[in-house]
């Protein structure tokens, strides 16, 4: 019988995060569950694993939740950083210490977990890293300047990453969601997406789920955008 898989998945407690985890669960992943809401406690009992409650903008929460993983499970096979939304506001209006905080929530993150769990996963031979960005990521929206921004700098960070860790065969990756039903759009948002409506949070965490499996064995550092048609280039 094969060792199960270990995943920590961040911002677990609802929307996309609480999906993924679902999946993976299905999937027979033993789950370390990290939120700064008390709700993801429930979710980790519910679906077998634990559940640790913290925020991806703190490093040492972030070395909380590797520990736990490392001392429940004795291993780390994927890592699934999802987070909320950085600030908004009019491009010039929006202050520095915003900025910062956008650095920390859709950026550092993915840096200071990286730092963690690379050198497990080197150790064990292999694991794959998830990064959930945003379909402005490469197509910039001036209704969310500090994502798309801060997002670009993501993608550039992900190939860098799988440059230099492929050899180790440690891969990470990009879903660059568009709109999901996990949050409300208008009529003419809505019309704009050719598919005609919102990605459901259960096919994102499909796509997910496989880029961490071992049939996406070969795919790495991926801008992979799951937005029903969306953006434009090509």
């Amino acid at each position: 019988m094969s060792e199960q898989r270990i995943a920590i998945v961040t911002a677990a407690s609802r929307g996309m995060g609480a999906a993924i985890a679902r999946e993976l669960a299905h999937r027979n992943y033993g789950l370390v569950l990290m939120s700064r809401s008390q709700e993801v406690l429930d979710l980790a009992a519910e679906l077998g694993g634990m559940g640790v409650q913290g925020s991806v903008t703190e490093p040492q929460d972030l070395r909380v939740v590797v520990q736990a993983a490392l001392s429940r499970c004795g291993r780390v096979d994927a890592v699934i950083n999802n987070t909320g939304h950085p600030p908004s506001g009019d491009l010039l209006t929006i202050g520095d210490d915003e900025w910062h905080a956008g650095l920390d929530l859709v950026l550092l993150n993915v840096v200071r977990i990286s730092r963690l769990v690379t050198p497990l996963m080197i150790e064990q031979r292999g694991g794959a890293i998830v990064n959930i960005s945003t379909f402005a990521a490469f197509e910039p929206s001036a209704s969310f300047p500090v994502s798309s921004a801060l997002r670009a700098a993501l993608g550039s960070f992900v190939k860098l990453y799988a440059d230099r860790y492929a050899p180790h065969n440690i891969r990470m990756n990009n879903v660059l969601p568009g709109y999901v039903d996990t949050y409300e759009i208008d009529e003419a948002t809505q019309a704009s997406i050719p598919m005609g409506r919102r990605a459901r949070a259960s096919e994102i965490a499909k796509v997910v789920a496989f880029l961490v499996s071992p049939e996406a064995s070969y795919l790495t550092g991926q801008n992979l955008r799951v937005d029903g048609g969306l953006t434009r280039s090509v």
